[in-house]
């Protein structure tokens, strides 16, 4: 062993008492092979022959134990097993109980082999959460192709003073594993030594036809086990298009009771101290600014950019809010204390506001969990203003616009920290705005097109192009627009290879207006294009423009058998004008054709006007977003998406080409179309 100095983030030491054990000699009798075992690796599948994985819970710590042999047949896998990376929490610490390996009958300590590292492990998450764990760096010497590795360890969390919430409330989820694995012997064990029950909750089981069925709930007292095990075992998940089943387990409880339970810890710290007397020069900025909804912006807008987030995400569950007198003078604090601060300032304006808990990131599955504290990671502000609601996340930087105007936060389910609460389900909602509002000019003349665009960015598409325009490289963002409409002006399929730039002459773009109470940002890109015309194989020439960002490909493409498709798309609407020197076709079929959608879920137009050296279209869409398409009305939205793509995205005029025997053979093919 190269490191034989023990430190707290890891030890080498025997498993707990409640966990297996296994001496060498049972080892190697569980390491049998099979016809099972021996089908799945000729077919190349890596094999496990036995994983055995308990966890304990009680009120004093959570401990998962896994106990594990399986093969190094494939030099990828060789090559994960030699160097491995595990990641504790604060207070938490690995146990390594057994490495050794199985080779040719003979089973070998690789302890003495193995070198390991601490080190800072710091990565941002989902959700705008800074999670600030180590890393332990295990290396292996000395692994060969063929070998059997064996890992026994175990991962414990001891529950400090601050870990309250661990400590009064479990909270569990186990999903089946990978389907990548076979398994000769697959079992998994849920301890509960808890004072208090725990209620497990099966998920999206299926029968033998491959039908979800209903949800299985039962209880666990104090010192009894939840077991499942399974022989010769491959996961039947479709992983592409069902979810994984999974189990639920948590300390039984119900929401009302959890909100009761949290509620006073806030409320003790909104009362502490007054705004007036901890911050008083920004009481004197707020009380200067006469427009109610001028000093709202500013107060959002004040917590978001001055006060520095940072957020340990093993405290989300941790500790009590930060008061907001602390958070006011350090200028910094994680989501609770942006949050809570937010809140003490809105209320001192006269603005109703709560705090409210989420998960963005396991938003979908929160219906289906049990009631607990634990589900949530995230904490934002809820604001009722002018009979309209709205969520603020305190943590996110550079957003700008009066509450109206603001960017949209798209999530489901939230609890708000108030007395007897249930758990919400947020509203779906029409945008108040455009998200995007373009107009597209261009005009050929004799073999030269200008090309203009004319774009209004509103809400997250003026946060995020502000951003874009503030840290890209004026190069960079002129090809990327050069990039798009050399797809949106067809030229991909009549130029394909040439160099965009040699395309886009004097191609530039410039900000010509940034409104950061109505949240507008506007741009406009110009070009000059020698051979304006897309010319298909006949030597037939058309001017196209077709936005292929209008297509919402998701939808079209959308196939889960469980998953219900989550609509967020933005608010759009297009104008665009093709004009020419030349005779165009005014009667042709899709330069002409219309169409109008209405179903829930979005309102589509598009109308057209044509003359005989051009023609506009103008194309309007109108979500209704954060909500889920219920399954049995998905295909209905689905076609509707399709009639989209059907050359309703954008226009195309076809060019009548002077002289006799062209317009010849252009009535020839009208008559005979």
């Amino acid at each position: 062993m190269e490191n034989p100095i023990q430190i707290e983030n890891y030890k080498i030491q025997k498993p707990e008492i409640w966990a297996t054990h296994v001496d060498d000699q049972q080892l190697i009798e569980k390491i049998k092979e099979s016809d099972f075992s021996k089908k799945q690796m000729s077919e190349g599948r890596d094999y496990c022959y036995f994983l055995d994985k308990i966890y304990y819970t009680s009120n004093k710590e959570n401990n998962e134990y896994v106990c594990m042999a399986y093969t190094l047949n494939e030099p990828s896998n060789l090559e994960r097993a030699s160097v491995m990376d595990v990641v504790v929490e604060e207070n938490e610490v690995y146990h390594i109980h057994r490495i050794s390996v199985l080779r040719e009958g003979v089973l070998i300590d690789k302890i003495p082999d193995t070198k390991i590292k601490v080190l800072d492990s710091e990565n941002q998450s989902s959700g705008g959460i800074l999670s600030s764990n180590k890393k332990i760096n295990i290396t292996i010497k000395d692994l060969r192709l063929y070998d059997v590795l064996i890992l026994e360890d175990s991962r414990i969390k001891a529950f400090t003073d601050r870990d309250f919430l661990r400590k009064e409330f479990s909270k569990y989820v186990w999903v089946s594993p990978d389907n990548y694995w076979a398994y000769g012997n697959f079992k998994f064990t849920f301890v509960n030594d808890r004072e208090e029950p725990v209620t497990y909750k099966k998920t999206f089981f299926r029968d033998g036809q491959g039908n979800v069925l209903e949800p299985e709930v039962n209880y666990l007292k104090k010192g009894e086990r939840f077991v499942i095990e399974e022989e010769d075992y491959i996961n039947p998940v479709d992983a592409s298009r069902e979810i994984f089943p999974f189990i639920d387990f948590a300390t039984e409880s119900n929401w009302t009771d959890l909100s009761n339970y949290i509620a006073p810890m806030y409320e003790e710290i909104y009362s502490k101290t007054s705004l007036q007397e901890y911050a008083p020069n920004l009481v004197q900025k707020l009380d200067a600014i006469t427009d109610q909804d001028e000093k709202l912006q500013f107060a959002i807008e004040y917590v978001q950019n001055n006060i520095y987030y940072i957020f340990n995400a093993d405290e989300m569950n941790g500790h009590k809010p930060q008061e907001p007198a602390v958070t006011y003078e350090n200028k910094q604090g994680d989501c609770k204390a942006k949050s809570v601060l937010l809140k003490v300032i809105l209320d001192y304006i006269g603005i109703n506001a709560s705090v409210v808990l989420v998960n963005f990131h396991t938003d979908f599955y929160i219906k289906y969990y049990l009631p607990s504290l634990l589900t949530f990671n995230h904490v934002i502000v809820k604001i009722d203003y002018k009979g309209e609601e709205y969520f603020i996340d305190a943590t996110i930087r550079d957003e700008f616009g009066l509450i109206e105007n603001r960017g949209a936060t798209y999530f489901m389910h939230y609890l708000e920290v108030k007395r007897d609460q249930e758990l919400k389900e947020r509203k779906a909602f029409r945008f108040p705005y455009y998200c995007i509002d373009e107009k597209v000019d261009f005009n050929a003349q004799n073999t030269t097109g200008k090309l203009k665009l004319s774009t209004t960015y509103r809400g997250n598409r003026a946060n995020a192009m502000r951003r874009y325009f503030k840290n890209t490289n004026k190069r960079e963002i002129v090809d990327s627009w050069n990039n798009f409409l050399f797809y949106s002006l067809n030229y991909s399929n009549d130029r394909n290879g040439t160099d965009v730039r040699n395309i886009f002459k004097d191609a530039s773009i410039d900000i010509v207006s940034d409104d950061k109470k109505l949240n507008e940002f506007k741009i406009q890109y110009t070009a000059t294009i020698e051979n304006p015309y897309y010319t298909d194989q006949q030597k037939n020439r058309f001017l196209m423009y077709f936005d292929r960002n209008v297509v919402k490909a998701s939808a079209r493409d959308f196939m889960h058998k469980d998953l219900p498709f989550w609509h967020n798309f933005d608010s759009e609407k297009y104008e665009i004008n093709l004009y020419t020197d030349q005779k165009i076709d005014a009667e042709e079929k899709y330069t002409v054709q219309e169409s109008t959608i209405n179903n829930p879920y979005f309102d589509f137009t598009s109308r057209k006007k044509v003359s005989k050296n051009g023609a506009t279209v103008y194309i309007d869409y109108k979500p209704l977003v954060n909500l889920e398409i219920p399954q049995n009305d998905f295909e209905t939205f689905r076609t509707a998406h399709h009639t989209v793509a059907d050359s309703n995205f954008g226009l195309g005029i076809d060019i009548i080409e002077p002289g006799l025997m062209n317009r010849l053979k252009f009535s020839f093919k009208k008559k005979f179309k």
